[in-house]
């Protein structure tokens, strides 16, 4: 039956990739594969049949299971930094994460697997520093907005608080859907936001600890 079953499987047509596309192409089928299954799921064979193509292909590419732990998640803090709306640069409190709801649609699958290494990395303690590496890029990319949009700028303590917030929410809606309450609790949330400043609009810059 498995001898059946795997001559069927190398019977399959397998796709053709470049060096480049296919290191993408397993890379987010990494991302597909343990946000339905959790990492224990990641293995070569699963990556390779979720992208098409043989596994050994996989092994060529990262080596290790480690290797390939890494490389997706390097891949998921590319591509959560472009598709993220925490930067939109214009330092306007209404454009805010104006996308949030909106990217957790579009690509759930790559939310999910950032929330199982999570998880994870209470297990293996390896993993916090490519994770803290993340979420200090999402650290960063929020309080520069923050600063941008409040007059007294915005401390660790306040980034925090917003980006934990936001965070919640993306975690709510991924889990339990309503994007409807998710839409209407960021904009309260750009409510509060409007309120500081206000607040701030006569302050000096740095005294909410600048930025």
């Amino acid at each position: 039956m498995t001898e059946s079953a795997d001559a069927s499987q190398s019977r399959k047509p397998r796709k053709r990739l470049h060096y480049g596309e296919g290191r993408e192409a397993l890379l987010n089928a990494a991302v597909r594969v343990v946000a339905r299954g959790g990492l224990r799921k990641l293995t070569y064979r699963a990556v390779a049949q979720e992208a098409g193509v043989t596994h050994g292909l996989v092994v060529h590419h990262f080596g290790s299971r480690d290797a390939l732990i890494e490389a997706t998640l390097a891949h998921t803090i590319r591509t959560s930094l472009t598709t993220s709306a925490l930067e939109p640069g214009t330092g306007k409190v209404a454009d805010f994460a104006a996308g949030v709801s909106e990217m957790v649609t579009a690509d759930p699958d790559l939310q999910a697997f950032q929330y199982e290494l999570l998880l994870e990395a209470r297990r293996r303690p390896e993993l916090l520093v490519p994770l803290r590496e993340l979420y200090d890029e999402y650290f960063d990319a929020t309080q520069r907005e923050l600063s941008r949009m409040l007059p007294a700028g915005a401390d660790e303590a306040l980034t925090r608080l917003v980006f934990a917030a936001l965070d919640g929410l993306v975690l709510h809606q991924l889990v339990l859907g309503e994007p409807e309450v998710i839409v209407a609790a960021l904009e309260e949330l750009r409510s509060l936001l409007r309120l500081l400043h206000a607040d701030g609009e006569g302050d000096g810059p740095g005294d909410r600890g600048g930025s």
